[in-house]
C-alpha cells in the first residue's frame, strides 16, 4: 500500500489462481454461507452475506465482473492491506489490472464495477471497516510486474507473464512496451495442474491431491514416490515446452532479445524449462503485479495534480 495526499493506494492482483496485494497472497476460492461458518480462514462479512477465502481457486472466467465474487475478493484484498497498517477507515484508490489485450477493451467496465460503490462497509477478519472509493486505475498485467527491472533494459526484451488463467507476451523496446506486439493467450498454469491429475489418473488410476501437484510446480519437488514423481515432471516439463513453443510463435530468439519471465508460472520455467538461465531474468516475487499497480496509481495522481 502506498500513501499519497492522505489516500491509501492498494493494488489488488485480481488472478485465477490468487488474489495478490502488496504483502499478501490468498487463493481466489471462495465458500459464500449466508451464516457464518464453523471453520474461517479469511472471512469476509459483506451485505449480510459470508465470504471465506483461502481455500481452492475460481474457474476461468474471462469477464470478471461477471458475477460478485472479484468484488469481494477486492474487499478483502483491501481489508489485508488496512489491517497490516492497524486502520480500519480510509479513502481508499483501488490498484488494479488486466491482461495485456484486453486491458483496453475492458477498462472502463472493470473500473465501474470496481467503484461501483463510494462508500462500503464490512467485516474482515471480525474487524469492522468503513472505506471511501475515490478512485481506480486498470494497468496492463505483466507491465506492471516489471516495473524495478525497465531501467536495466535495453534494446529489445520480451517478457512473458504466466498467470493461472492466462499468459501474456509483450515486447519492450528500449524501455517502452511495443503496443503492437502484445499477446494472451489462454494457456495458464492451471491447465498444467489439470494434465498432471489426468496423466495420474490414467496411470495409476489415482485422483492426486491439487495441492500436491501445486507444491510440486512450485519447488521442483513433493512428498511422493519416485513413480508419482516421475509423472508430475513429465506433466511439467511438456507444460513448459508448451510455454516455449508460444514464445517461438512470437518470435522469441535468444540471441536477439532478453527474456523476462513473471507470474506464478516463473517456477515452471525455471525448474522445467529449455531456458538458460544468463538469457532470462526471472521475477520471483507474486507480489510484483500489485505492487507495480499502485506505482503506477501514484504517478498518475502525482501528474494530475502537479
Amino acid at each position: 500500500m502506498l500513501t499519497y495526499n492522505n489516500i491509501r493506494f492498494i493494488g489488488v492482483d485480481h488472478g485465477y489462481g490468487n488474489i495478490k496485494t502488496a504483502n499478501t497472497v490468498t487463493p481466489t476460492g471462495i465458500i459464500i454461507t449466508d451464516t457464518e461458518p464453523t471453520f474461517k480462514n479469511k472471512l469476509l462479512f459483506y451485505r449480510n452475506r459470508y465470504y471465506n477465502f483461502g481455500e481452492g481457486h475460481k474457474d476461468f472466467i474471462s469477464d470478471k465482473t461477471a458475477d460478485d465474487e472479484y468484488y469481494a475478493a477486492t474487499l478483502m484484498g483491501i481489508g489485508e492491506e488496512l489491517r497490516l497498517e492497524g486502520l480500519t477507515e480510509a479513502d481508499v484508490h483501488i490498484c488494479a489490472g488486466l491482461p495485456l489485450t484486453w486491458v483496453n477493451s475492458q477498462r472502463e467496465d472493470f473500473k465501474s464495477y470496481l467503484t461501483k460503490h463510494d462508500e462500503v462497509i464490512f467485516a474482515y477478519r471480525e474487524k469492522p471497516y468503513h472505506i471511501r472509493i475515490v478512485g481506480c486505475t486498470v494497468s496492463p498485467q505483466g507491465y506492471s510486474a516489471i516495473l524495478e527491472h525497465i531501467k536495466d533494459m535495453s534494446g529489445l526484451s520480451m517478457v512473458v507473464d504466466i498467470g493461472n488463467g492466462t499468459i501474456n507476451v509483450m515486447y519492450m523496446n528500449d524501455k517502452s512496451p511495443v503496443a503492437s506486439r502484445c499477446y494472451t493467450e489462454k494457456m495458464g498454469v492451471e491447465q498444467c495442474v489439470i494434465a498432471a491429475q489426468n496423466d495420474v489418473m490414467d496411470k495409476y488410476g489415482v485422483l492426486i491431491d491439487r495441492s500436491l501437484i501445486e507444491t510440486f510446480l512450485r519447488t521442483g519437488n513433493a512428498n511422493v514416490s519416485q513413480k508419482y514423481f516421475l509423472s508430475l515432471q513429465d506433466s511439467a516439463i511438456r507444460y513448459a515446452d508448451k510455454i516455449m513453443a508460444v514464445l517461438r510463435k512470437y518470435e522469441y530468439d535468444p540471441e536477439l532479445m532478453k527474456l523476462y519471465v513473471c507470474g506464478g508460472g516463473v517456477s515452471i520455467m525455471k525448474h522445467f524449462s529449455e531456458l538458460e538461465d544468463q538469457d532470462v531474468v526471472y521475477i520471483d516475487d507474486i507480489c510484483a503485479g500489485a505492487k507495480g499497480y499502485e506505482h503506477i496509481a501514484v504517478k498518475l495522481a502525482k501528474k494530475v495534480s502537479a
